[in-house]
């Protein structure tokens, strides 16, 4: 009886190590898992801001360049219609010569 109670414990001591060791590999794995998921937040979220602040660079760009575009757009209208002007000008002074 005495040698079924000795095997009895050394079966429960050699399952209780191994579910020890089991869940020391097991919170290791975890904690690998999780030190990986918070560089890949962190590399992310840096990747965010610099793509934020790349698009918000683009947007003033584009907005100056628009504003640039129409003063121009604006200034050669101008021009065109004070050709014109001069034109008939000249062609009235023709006339008159």
């Amino acid at each position: 009886e005495e040698m079924n109670g000795k095997h009895a414990y050394d079966m429960l001591m050699q399952d209780l190590t191994a579910q020890i060791a089991q869940a020391t590999q097991d919170r290791e794995g975890k904690s690998e898992a999780k030190a990986k998921a918070l560089q890949a937040k962190a590399d992310a979220e840096g990747d965010l801001k610099d793509t934020t602040d790349t698009r918000d660079a683009d947007q003033k760009y584009l907005d100056d360049l628009s504003a640039t575009c129409e003063q121009k757009a604006s200034d050669f209208e101008s021009r065109q219609q004070l050709r014109a002007e001069e034109i008939e000008a000249i062609n009235k002074a023709i006339e008159i010569i």
